[in-house]
């Protein structure tokens, strides 16, 4: 079946570099520490993440009516800059301070839990929007990216998803933010997968003129590769071009959360491994500016606990495969920018050309098919040199000749380095 095409007013057409470099690798991982954690902070940035993405919880910061302890994120920002990264910081949950409890079904384990209702209420959603200007404000250097809740479509909105309060809360908060620091960057609404009836609601409102971009969740059914959400990205297109106002129409979309778990049910670990690179480099070719893996490492040591399988590594920070493979894409790929696809005669096998400031190109291979051979003839001509290195970043074996090459295309990605006169036409 051939391969859906990126809608034509994808991403890659704005200009702006509000999220970094356009058109370079944007990856980040979710993290569930603010204080300390040095050794994971060190690992992250080894592997080449440019962004973590944290809860920054209101009830946390505000424990008085009014006065903000922003203390452990001032050290968490201090850590990061350090480190040459940057934080999306989810601007979540509710405050005791404000609204009531009541009793919910814990999606996870199915039990009931008594839990803070999301802000619906004037006082409520008031004193979140204060809240979160203050945040923006005092934070202003260290050029953090603001999403506006977590996955309220689902079971992270007490007592139960209304897409009408959380659009009310997310306007106000887009609102107060803008007005007290017009340069923040505000994301949302960071659904959990592509509801589009919901996410048309949200954008009905008239937000958009407030964001910097959409983002979602894309996770998908374990049967689906990451390349298949391009149908929910040209869907979410079509409904920013509808509902953006003028001069916000090509707004990028951002993948602020998705993963692949290693238990008993999810995937394979080499499976995984594939997949942190390709859903990096699909969402790159797809257009989107900033794709964050989730999880950072593993929550616990339960092979058949499904949400304790999400890791890069493992609960005491040994790295799984997929740590190796995303810091080989990171090393190789570092000041390279995406440049195209190669038009090949299978939609499944992809070919991305990068170059760099120095005017060198890489190609980054892989198929989503199984593994066969390919020959680019008449695409990259006149071929002096090539150099491979494989998606764990050992050196791999090419056969060249004059005006071809020959790969063996795998489900995990693959480093070409060219050298010579290149035609990419």
């Amino acid at each position: 079946m051939a391969a859906v095409k990126p809608h034509p007013h994808k991403a890659t057409t704005v200009k702006a570099d509000k999220f970094g470099p356009v058109n370079q690798i944007g990856s980040g991982i979710n993290i569930h520490f603010v204080s300390g954690h040095e050794k994971d902070l060190d690992m992250i940035a080894a592997a080449g993440f440019k962004f973590i993405r944290i809860d920054f919880q209101w009830q946390g910061i505000e424990r008085t009516k009014g006065v903000y302890d922003w203390s452990a994120f001032d050290g968490l920002m201090a850590n990061l800059k350090k480190r040459n990264m940057r934080a999306i910081c989810i601007l979540d949950y509710s405050n005791r301070l404000y609204e009531t409890d009541s009793v919910s079904i814990n999606p996870l384990d199915h039990k009931e839990q008594r839990a803070t209702n999301s802000p619906q209420h004037p006082e409520s959603v008031d004193a979140f929007a204060r809240w979160a200007a203050a945040a923006a404000v005092h934070f202003k250097a260290s050029n953090i990216v603001w999403e506006i809740w977590n996955e309220p479509n689902i079971s992270f909105w007490k007592p139960k998803p209304n897409v009408n309060q959380y659009t009310a809360l997310a306007l106000a908060t887009a609102k107060a933010i803008r007005a007290a620091q017009p340069d923040a960057l505000i994301i949302g609404p960071c659904t959990s997968q592509v509801p589009l009836p919901y996410i048309e609601t949200f954008m009905a409102s008239g937000i958009l003129q407030y964001l910097d971009a959409v983002s979602v969740h894309p996770y998908r059914n374990y049967a689906k590769s990451p390349e298949t959400a391009i149908v929910d990205y040209n869907n979410l297109h079509t409904l920013i071009e509808k509902y953006a106002p003028d001069g916000k129409k090509q707004m990028p979309v951002i993948s602020s959360e998705w993963g692949y778990s290693t238990s008993t049910k999810g995937v394979a670990l080499d499976v995984q491994a594939a997949y942190i690179v390709r859903m990096q480099l699909a969402n790159l070719l797809y257009g989107v500016p900033i794709s964050i893996w989730y999880d950072w490492k593993n929550d616990g040591t339960n092979p058949a606990e499904h949400e304790e399988n999400f890791g890069t590594v493992t609960a005491d920070l040994q790295p799984k495969p997929s740590y190796n493979a995303v810091q080989a894409m990171n090393n190789q790929l570092n000041g390279f920018t995406f440049v195209q696809r190669l038009n090949l005669n299978n939609e499944n096998d992809y070919v991305l050309v990068f170059k760099n400031s120095k005017g060198k190109y890489k190609l980054a291979a892989w198929t989503s098919d199984a593994a066969h051979t390919i020959t680019l003839s008449n695409k990259i001509t006149k071929l002096a040199k090539a150099i491979a290195v494989d998606g764990t970043g050992a050196l791999a074996v090419l056969k060249t000749e004059q005006g071809s090459l020959s790969l063996v295309l795998n489900a995990l990605p693959q480093y070409i380095s060219l050298a010579g006169k290149i035609d990419i036409n």
